[in-house]
């Protein structure tokens, strides 16, 4: 499996990298790039899973946290890893979700995401 990220370099420019099953076969760094891509998504942008992403324009306008979203996001990336949860950072404006997974490995991978 293959998915493409971005890494930030110091001189404030990104680079695409390619993230790939590792050699021990386990694909978390896969889902959690995965994961992470679909929080930033608007739902139906994706031209190969329509219910990936969520409305941002829709919770904008009506002033609502994409909260139901994000459940449904976390159900269904929660089957790759060994523990996901995704919570809404108190405060955020825009929202912002911290998502908590554990891998296969024990590895612990805590980051906040703005939507």
């Amino acid at each position: 499996m293959r998915a493409w990220g971005r890494t930030y370099n110091e001189n404030g420019t990104y680079q695409w990298v390619a993230v790939t099953t590792q050699e021990n076969g386990l694909n978390d760094a896969f889902y959690i790039t995965a994961l992470a891509q679909c929080i930033k998504l608007n739902l139906g942008e994706s031209p190969i899973y329509a219910n990936a992403g969520i409305p941002q324009y829709t919770t904008i306008m009506t002033q609502t946290f994409p909260d139901f979203y994000m459940s449904r996001i976390q159900q269904q990336y929660a089957q790759y890893f060994a523990s996901l949860t995704i919570t809404r950072v108190p405060g955020s404006l825009p929202p912002q979700y911290n998502v908590r997974a554990v891998t296969h490995s024990g590895a612990i991978i805590s980051q906040n995401i703005p939507t």
